[in-house]
């Protein structure tokens, strides 16, 4: 955990990231998850600059201070709004600002950004530009190998060159195609083949670059090997939220060296005054236990205790001894 006043280092925190994930990756998700890792670089869900600079909902940039190293992720495509967007959430303190170059839905296709900007790089590089000159802390870039019928090997190359040039120096690029008619956000995250490969050749090719490898990542063994290979970073999406405990209990300890592990239940427990706090402020016992369903994935009582939170913690004045019933299924499946 950093200190107070002292500034993460992100690049660092780089090594191990978690996601942005739409409807995931709230502030009550990375909360959680930092009380897991105390170095992982934790991102929003993306926010969309139209969403900040002229619907002024500002309050989506709202964040825990503990969650530091933490980044923004923005989408949009006009260079100017996500220059303004990209000021407010310097002022806001988050750590690093990321621009969606990666996200296939429709409804981002509609706003001209996501994935469908790999088409444009001479555009992405002006938004980077604009939001670099807006913005004291760094701009990064998430994207895809390539969109529909790119190939790949030509593009990604003259894409990175771009981004460079107007001066990203990280990336994390996700391994696959996206195919922006035909597939679903969903298929378009397990149809497109995987090419690790060449990720790992822009890495040879940039080696000025901070790249980090997105995609299919389910395990630290598997980012571990990743990294020992030479690239700079792993992000790992839907295996760090469905099995947080796999891969962020040992993360300080395998990737950073840090001498800190924790377990499972000791995060429950610690969650139980963020979990009061919440509630005193109106909010609901659900908005923060649907992201603690999958903390004791794959042990003894793992069951019991997701159907206790999943069916009942949506109920009226349901509160936090409602976690410590749950956390009795799993103590004493594993007493058993």
């Amino acid at each position: 955990m950093l200190l107070k006043n002292e500034k993460p280092n992100v690049s660092r925190g780089a090594r191990l990231s978690i996601a942005p994930m739409m409807d995931w990756t709230d502030r009550h998700c990375r909360y959680l998850h930092r009380l897991m890792s105390g170095e992982t670089l934790l991102y929003t869900e993306m926010l969309t600059a139209p969403a900040l600079v002229r619907g002024g909902a500002v309050h989506l940039l709202d964040y825990n201070p503990e969650e530091h190293p933490v980044a923004l992720q923005l989408g949009g495509s006009d260079p100017e709004e996500l220059a303004a967007a990209s000021r407010l959430g310097a002022s806001a303190g988050y750590d690093e600002i990321n621009l969606n170059v990666g996200c296939p839905s429709d409804r981002v296709q509609s706003g001209t950004f996501g994935a469908v900007l790999m088409k444009t790089p001479d555009l992405v590089a002006d938004c980077v530009a604009a939001m670099a000159e807006a913005s004291p802390v760094e701009v990064t870039v998430k994207c895809r190998i390539g969109v529909d019928d790119q190939e790949p090997r030509d593009v990604l190359p003259a894409f990175l060159e771009k981004i460079r040039a107007v001066g990203v120096t990280r990336v994390t690029i996700h391994a696959r195609k996206a195919w922006l008619k035909g597939l679903s956000p969903k298929e378009n995250r397990d149809i497109p083949p995987l090419d690790y490969a060449l990720v790992h050749e822009m890495k040879t090719a940039f080696a000025d670059m901070h790249i980090s490898i997105n995609g299919g990542i389910a395990t630290l063994d598997e980012a571990e090997q990743h990294l020992a290979a030479g690239l700079d970073g792993v992000m790992i999406g839907r295996a760090a939220y469905h099995s947080p405990s796999d891969i962020l209990l040992g993360a300080d300890r395998r990737i950073y060296g840090v001498d800190r592990e924790t377990d499972a239940e000791t995060v429950a427990h610690a969650m139980l005054p963020y979990i009061e706090r919440h509630l005193s402020a109106g909010g609901k016992l659900n908005q923060v236990t649907r992201h603690m369903l999958g903390l004791f994935a794959g042990r003894p009582g793992a069951r019991a205790w997701r159907r206790t939170l999943s069916e009942r913690a949506t109920r009226p004045g349901a509160g936090p001894e409602l976690v410590e019933e749950a956390l009795g299924h799993v103590s004493g499946a594993a007493a058993a």
